[in-house]
């Protein structure tokens, strides 16, 4: 968008954005007087030390809590590394190198499978692995994707606080020493990514991920963005990772290009605690309330479906008006991102009666995506959310969201439907990366 919004007003000052989309930016403008701000996690200005590699390699050279990995690996037979999927941005072609040298330092004749945790996403494809990874090591270690579906991969560790049935992936159970990798960031109902994540729900059963995504959780104060205290669904994690014996994880922080600003290495609970403190002071930002609130889900991978995109709208929920209107600016290549989650929103002809459904369920009659359509849902019923994005027109509508071809016919759409509840000149606040903030007083 380039001059003003308002075109009667040829003259104001304009204030500029580029946001991420995909793989891509996008550039628009806004009159300065109709912006009410503008959030942003500090860890896109923070300024690294030193670089990446370096500060992996000081993070595993001085463990949190634990010896290093290398002193672990010694006697052992065989170690799995629980890997992040493609649907998030930890930079493992940074963390995993030297993870497998650190380990084989201590024991060159050990064992290592590397498990990618998919939780309840579509299973990683070799091409994604070579991205990810790198040729040399998609091409020459061990590796399983997960499968929450395949219940003869699944063993059971013990029952979660919240009752259900911890079952893990065996190639985790089985393994002399259990590994993680991946990366800390605000989540929308589990508080913080990293640490305990990476086993529920990144390698459990889905009788497991189902009895902890449960609608009683879901519908928590404090399963929200930033919170771990009290939160039931953070408690769960906890537990199966100590089930697991997770033994050690190496998870950084990054910034909006995704590069790794911190790492932090050593116990599972320790350093993970280490590293939400450090992401916190970054991440936290007050809201700055408005009637229509411009979002992302960070760019590529996180943005790659309606389904993952729900996080970043989260943040615009946290400062949004009551009855405004949120602009999700996602590209979604792959579409809807789970067919359970489409076909709830698209099946439902009252949004308000599909909530008291989901609400109804018992903790082990939880189905498919529910938590993500109980969220979606939370939010259309406060609010109007028009996506800019590449998904079909037809499966937007289809979701109870309006679609737009560009920001500015987005931006013209919800001047429209505030106008029509009496917000004649209505303030917008950005958030240029809504997952990587948390939105609180």
């Amino acid at each position: 968008i380039h001059g003003c919004w308002n075109t009667e007003r040829v003259n104001c000052i304009m204030k500029n954005f580029s946001i991420p989309f995909g793989k891509e930016k996008i550039t628009f403008s806004l009159p300065d007087e109709q912006v009410a701000g503008v959030l942003l996690s500090h860890a896109h200005e923070y300024k690294a030390p030193k670089s990446e590699a370096e500060l992996v390699a000081d993070a595993l050279a001085n463990p949190i809590g634990s010896p290093k990995l290398s002193e672990l690996a010694k006697g052992k037979k065989t170690c799995t590394i629980i890997s992040s999927d493609h649907t998030r941005p930890v930079p493992s072609h940074v963390i995993m190198p030297q993870l497998l040298a650190e380990l084989r330092k201590g024991n060159p004749d050990i064992a290592i499978t590397i498990l990618i945790a998919t939780g309840m996403h579509r299973p990683t494809t070799h091409e994604e692995l070579v991205a990810k990874y790198g040729k040399e090591i998609a091409d020459h270690e061990t590796f399983i994707i997960h499968d929450s579906r395949k219940d003869e991969d699944m063993v059971s560790i013990g029952t979660l606080p919240s009752g259900g049935e911890c079952l893990i992936n065996k190639a985790a159970a089985h393994t002399d020493l259990l590994v993680a990798e991946g990366f800390i960031e605000p989540h929308f109902f589990a508080g913080m990514s990293g640490g305990r994540k990476s086993v529920l729900p990144g390698i459990a059963s889905k009788i497991t991920v189902l009895a902890n995504h449960c609608s009683e959780f879901i519908n928590s104060p404090y399963a929200r963005t930033g919170v771990l205290e009290g939160n039931p669904i953070h408690q769960d994690m906890l537990y199966a990772a100590k089930a697991a014996k997770l033994a050690f994880i190496c998870n950084v922080v990054i910034d909006a290009d995704k590069k790794v600003i911190a790492a932090f290495a050593g116990d599972s609970e320790k350093a993970h605690y280490a590293g939400v403190d450090f992401e916190m002071k970054l991440a936290g930002v007050k809201p700055v309330p408005a009637n229509i609130v411009v979002t992302t889900n960070g760019g590529y991978p996180l943005d790659q479906n309606i389904y993952q995109s729900v996080k970043g709208m989260t943040a615009a929920e946290a400062t949004c008006k009551e009855g405004g209107v949120i602009i999700d600016v996602s590209a979604c290549s792959d579409g809807h991102g789970g067919e359970d989650f489409y076909n709830t929103l698209k099946d439902a002809a009252d949004i308000q009666k599909a909530m008291d459904d989901i609400l109804a369920r018992g903790r082990n009659e939880t189905v498919f995506d529910q938590w993500e359509s109980q969220i979606l849902l939370r939010m259309l019923l406060k609010y109007t959310i028009i996506m800019v994005t590449e998904a079909p027109k037809d499966m937007v509508e289809a979701m109870h969201m309006k679609y737009a071809g560009s920001i500015d016919e987005a931006l013209a759409m919800a001047k429209k439907i505030v106008a029509a509840k009496g917000v004649s000149e209505p303030k917008i606040t950005v958030i240029p990366d809504g997952v990587s903030v948390i939105v609180k007083e």
